[in-house]
């Protein structure tokens, strides 16, 4: 059996803007409960040790029409927040029965009060992430705000959470984690094998979807990735870069590849990605999660991680891929990235590192500019 069929069913899932695999889910659990969990990061093995599904919360795409959001919001905000927001005014979110933000971003800050204020029905949550990384006591700062957000999880589950639950979940989630990084691997080392366009369906499609389901899921692309043939292109290796909250149309990542470039590292999904190993199983979880936080996951621009420089993070994972170019991909409008990218430029500089930017939203229709501006790099690349 190919891996084409898998890729189609999770491009159809994540397409689906009414949420059919959380209806599909709820019905198989009478009385189950889904929370939303907007980027960039949820220690998602809280609500899924409740016995509740977590659910990506990516937006609308290009197929939301903004009718209400623009009166709650300025005209310089990310589309993400507004169409997020819209899908509650059009009740595409009334299956979700909570939602969760956290603090990457003054836009998450405001969209999580203006969703509490606009749908008094559905628990909103707000996690405060440490703001000091180096300070002796983050960790155990990180501890008690994990704990927090697991009696607020339990009082909307109506139970409580075990923790021998929570142990089982935050292994069921090492695990996708652990295949996730092998295919990244796989991709970085073979490129041609599995293009950036699948992988990125198959990760973010397993965010709305059991972890169990999309544990088997991954695990029959691993049987079957074996199988593939393919032969290597003549494309340049690049890396893509501030792709890590609002995520790039699927045509605008199909764009770059097709422009002549392997794309060989990327932030996309980083929240459902963030741990570089496995959460330790030796600690208490909640402790070993708040650990993990702050000491094994990747660098991000909406933090600030003390003495870890993100510019040379971003300098390390180009040499780590043996990518010859950075794409910064930003969401128009999104402040954490558009700060970072002059950092990240003159480190690039100096690491004589070229890079092309790309500002992208949720309407993006059209891609012949994008295309021709793509392919120009490509060919100076190439030919230079």
């Amino acid at each position: 059996m190919p891996i084409t069929p898998i890729i189609e069913r999770c491009r159809a899932r994540l397409e689906d803007i009414e949420f059919g695999s959380v209806r599909e889910w709820k019905a198989r659990h009478p009385g189950g409960r889904a929370v939303g969990c907007f980027p960039v990061y949820t220690p998602v093995e809280i609500i899924h040790a409740a016995g509740m599904l977590p659910v990506g919360l990516f937006g609308g795409g290009n197929t939301i029409e903004l009718a209400n959001a623009d009166a709650r919001f300025q005209s310089f905000v990310c589309s993400i927040a507004k169409s997020t927001l819209e899908m509650g005014f059009q009740g595409r979110l009334k299956l979700l029965d909570g939602v969760i933000f956290s603090s990457i971003c003054d836009v998450a800050r405001n969209l999580s009060s203006v969703m509490a204020r606009n749908f008094p029905e559905l628990h909103v949550d707000y996690i405060h992430h440490a703001q000091n990384m180096t300070s002796p006591s983050a960790v155990d700062y990180v501890e008690s705000e994990f704990g927090r957000i697991q009696r607020s999880m339990e009082r909307l589950a109506g139970h409580p959470v075990s923790p021998g639950a929570l142990a089982a979940s935050l292994k069921t989630y090492n695990q996708i984690r652990e295949i996730l990084r092998t295919l990244y691997r796989i991709r970085r080392e073979s490129p041609h094998l599995i293009s950036t366009v699948e992988l990125y369906i198959l990760a973010r499609a397993g965010t709305l979807v059991d972890p169990e389901d999309h544990l088997r899921e991954l695990r029959e692309v691993m049987d079957l990735l074996p199988a593939r043939q393919g032969r290597p292109k003549d494309r340049v290796r690049v890396v893509i870069e501030s792709a890590f909250c609002e995520q790039p149309p699927l045509d605008l990542l199909q764009v770059v590849e097709d422009a002549g470039c392997y794309i060989v590292d990327d932030d996309l999904l980083t929240g459902w990605r963030w741990y570089v190993e496995d959460v330790p199983e030796d600690p208490p979880p909640l402790r070993a999660l708040a650990e993990s936080y702050i000491r094994r996951s990747v660098y991000s621009s909406v933090r600030h991680d003390g003495p870890r420089s993100r510019n040379l993070g971003l300098v390390e994972k180009v040499r780590r891929a043996n990518a010859q170019a950075v794409i910064f991909m930003p969401a128009k409008f999104c402040e954490p990235a558009l700060f970072d990218y002059p950092l990240f430029r003159v480190a690039l500089e100096q690491a004589n590192i070229p890079h092309l930017v790309i500002e992208f939203e949720e309407k993006m229709w059209t891609f012949e500019r994008t295309r021709n501006e793509l392919e120009t790099f490509v060919e100076s690349m190439l030919f230079d």
